[in-house]
């Protein structure tokens, strides 16, 4: 089973989290990731990746432009920093061997060291250490529907749309629990920036391409002390992060400071299924996603693709009769549940009571997201009532190539296990570049030479 595992030592936000996963692509994907996220039409955004170096160790660090400027949030101690600095005319010079894969490359303000701190600086109260990757943020922020807008723009497959989606709307209900305003009113600050819509995003695509059977993770580090946000001094973890982590396995640790962000928080709550250690697995490939501040520890996301043995799958089956709503209702439905994270969503044409014609609506989702899927179903059809069912599945293990062919690169699906191999090319592909030559998909299949 192909698995992915996360080490959450030092926390996780939603930089750190693409980052890492950029670093187990093969070259072609990294491109065609590059060119994917550089073309969702977000005004004045441009994203690029660069090797860096923390503790001694290269990893990745994900640049997020926004009308050329990177958008870095400052917390209370550095604030205080800047200004000492600022009254004695004193510059932190960093070290050149050390230093020479961060300064301009990370955000700017992250290449001072803190041996390089006035004595008094270090030794004085301090109310945050760490600087946040999602604070405080100058450029255009949005409410739910603003994203949701912005969302269905981009050019991207409505699968990788829907966890985009999914996560958001984790984040709204989370903020709109905290402030006490319906989901609607709610106007994301940190997390509704430009560059958190990319971090998002980012993050979708990644898993999307990675194609993961499985993910899991460590139990997260938050961190502790206080942060400055929109909404002013929060302590850590900061509220919507504490209840977005509600149910998970996390701990303070000894650094002081925001370790895990509401994007961070969001991104693992949506896509990891299992927390613990390191399950047994044959490493194919490892990444670094580095953080723009220095510890004495290394600041990282680490993320490792690998095989485990195949042990089947438990799946969550939930149906109910539906014979009083439209087409058009239905079609809406089964929207709004892949949104809530169902992994699959179909309809059986059925005969109800009073020989009515009606459907069987069938949701197939991970036990840990079962709950959300029953609130939707309630929500969005006009059931009185839900089956559920526990299920063992086998599943062959899948991963996707990208393969250049005479009409450019076309990414691959390719399946495996219990003797069984399959290839199929992806359906976005296919459909994109029957638009663009105005020909059928069958058309394109057949002139595809790799």
């Amino acid at each position: 089973m192909r698995t992915l595992y996360l080490d959450l030592g030092m926390g996780i936000a939603g930089d750190m989290f693409s980052a890492a996963l950029f670093d187990l692509l093969n070259e072609d994907q990294k491109q065609e990731y590059l060119k994917t996220v550089n073309s969702l039409g977000l005004d004045g955004v441009r994203v690029s990746a660069e090797t860096v170096s923390s503790s001694g160790i290269c990893g990745v660090h994900m640049r997020v432009l926004v009308h050329g400027q990177e958008e870095v949030g400052q917390d209370l101690h550095e604030k205080d920093q800047e200004a000492q600095a600022a009254d004695s005319q004193e510059k932190c010079q960093p070290d050149p061997e050390t230093d020479r894969h961060e300064g301009h490359q990370l955000a700017q303000g992250t290449d001072q060291h803190e041996d390089c701190q006035p004595e008094a600086d270090r030794k004085g109260e301090r109310l945050l250490e760490h600087r946040t990757h999602e604070s405080e943020h100058s450029h255009t922020h949005h409410g739910i529907g603003e994203i949701h807008h912005i969302v269905a723009g981009f050019d991207i497959s409505e699968e990788v749309k829907s966890h985009i989606l999914a996560i958001y709307g984790e984040i709204a209900k989370a903020e709109s629990a905290v402030h006490g305003m319906p989901v609607e009113e709610i106007h994301f600050h940190e997390v509704g920036s430009l560059d958190a819509i990319v971090d998002v995003t980012s993050a979708c695509l990644l898993m999307d391409m990675l194609a993961a059977d499985r993910v899991t993770a460590s139990p997260v580090r938050v961190g502790y002390g206080q942060v400055r946000a929109a909404h002013g001094l929060l302590p850590v973890p900061a509220p919507a992060t504490a209840l977005l982590l509600r149910g998970l396995p996390v701990y303070a640790g000894q650094i002081e400071g925001e370790l895990c962000t509401p994007t961070g928080a969001a991104i693992i709550r949506h896509f990891v299924q299992d927390f613990g250690p390191m399950p047994a697995m044959r490493l194919s490939e490892i990444g670094y996603g580095i953080g723009g501040k220095k510890y004495t520890s290394l600041n990282a996301v680490r993320a490792f693709l690998g095989e485990t043995d195949r042990e089947g799958d438990r799946i969550c089956e939930l149906t109910c009769n539906l014979d009083d709503m439209t087409a058009e209702r239905l079609g809406f439905a089964m929207d709004r549940l892949y949104a809530a994270g169902a992994a699959e969503v179909y309809m059986v044409p059925a005969t109800m009571k009073k020989s009515r014609p009606g459907v069987v609506l069938v949701v197939l989702c991970q036990e840990e997201q079962r709950q959300a899927l029953i609130e939707s179903i309630f929500k969005y059809t006009t059931t009185l009532g839900i089956r559920e069912s526990i299920q063992q599945r086998y599943i062959l293990g899948r991963r996707i190539e990208t393969v250049d062919t005479d009409l450019g690169p076309i990414r691959k699906k390719l399946a495996s296990g219990y003797g069984v191999n399959r290839a199929k090319y992806e359906y976005d592909d296919l459909a994109r570049i029957a638009r663009e030559r105005s020909c059928s998909i069958e058309d394109v299949i057949a002139g595809i030479k790799e």
